[in-house]
């Protein structure tokens, strides 16, 4: 049977998901921040940077920001595993603090990490921030955390886009406008290109076609909204969702939770 826990914090980008999937399917989707992950129980498969992995009980998943991923149970049995997303300004702080100077971003090059060290602490963390520990013992796993992670498993800092500068012009094209019904034609103009190099380019780029990018913008923007407790039906109507049940399959298939679940989560 499917299940999950889920926790955010009302004052900075971190959020953390204890989760067991047998049936969910996540749909392919990425997040604005990085996501720390372990398995605790089974096998889950996904597919990240256009290769397949496997994460079996006591590997370490880690996600650089806006990495595309999927992600379901390999077998019948399921798994159990434990995340923790945390905002890109949030871990440059973090590791400013540790260094005592601004610090570059981390890059991490493997989705996949066997690290008994890193998932300990991973654990350790998760379990703080769904316990309801202290703030202080918070910040104190926090930094430890974050700080292994990037000593024991980053490769360099954080890549800059190297896209070509049409796929950036496509990019801040759906941004600007990520309610607009933008058609091929009319992004590929934006962009200066064709629409056939676009599409491949855009999918090379971030991992994903311009339609699917589009409708993760309008997810990013509707958990904005509802984590400042607008109304479901609402939020949907301003999100470029046909209704509130059109919001809500997206949602569970890209975040394993439904709005509801994840507005009430502070």
């Amino acid at each position: 049977m499917d299940w999950s826990r889920y926790w955010r914090s009302p004052d900075r980008p971190l959020e953390a998901m204890h989760a067991h999937f047998e049936r969910h399917v996540y749909h392919r989707h990425s997040h604005e921040t990085y996501s720390f992950g372990v398995t605790e129980d089974g096998y889950q498969a996904f597919r990240c940077r256009g290769d397949a992995h496997t994460s079996a009980a006591g590997m370490v998943i880690a996600f650089n920001p806006d990495d595309p991923h999927d992600g379901h149970a390999a077998d019948e049995l399921g798994f159990t595993y434990r995340i923790v997303h945390i905002g890109p300004d949030l871990v440059a702080d973090v590791l400013a603090d540790i260094a005592g100077a601004p610090a570059g971003l981390p890059l991490f090059g493997s989705p996949v990490v066997t690290d008994p060290v890193l998932a300990r602490n991973l654990r350790g963390l998760h379990a703080a921030l769904l316990g309801g520990a202290p703030a202080l013992r918070r910040d104190e796993l926090l930094a430890a955390t974050v700080g292994a992670m990037v000593d024991r498993a980053a490769t360099r800092r954080l890549r800059t886009s190297s896209s070509s500068g049409f796929v950036e012009r496509a990019r801040r094209r759906l941004e600007g406008a990520y309610l607009d019904d933008i058609g091929a034609d009319e992004l590929a103009q934006a962009a200066g290109c064709s629409r056939f190099a676009l599409y491949r380019a855009f999918r090379r780029a971030y991992g994903m076609a311009p339609s699917d990018y589009q409708r993760q913008l309008r997810l990013r923007a509707a958990r904005r909204l509802l984590a400042r407790g607008d109304e479901i039906g609402d939020v949907a109507a301003r999100t470029g969702f046909a209704d509130q049940s059109h919001l809500t399959r997206w949602f569970v298939r890209c975040y394993g939770m439904t709005p509801g679940r994840f507005q009430s989560a502070v």
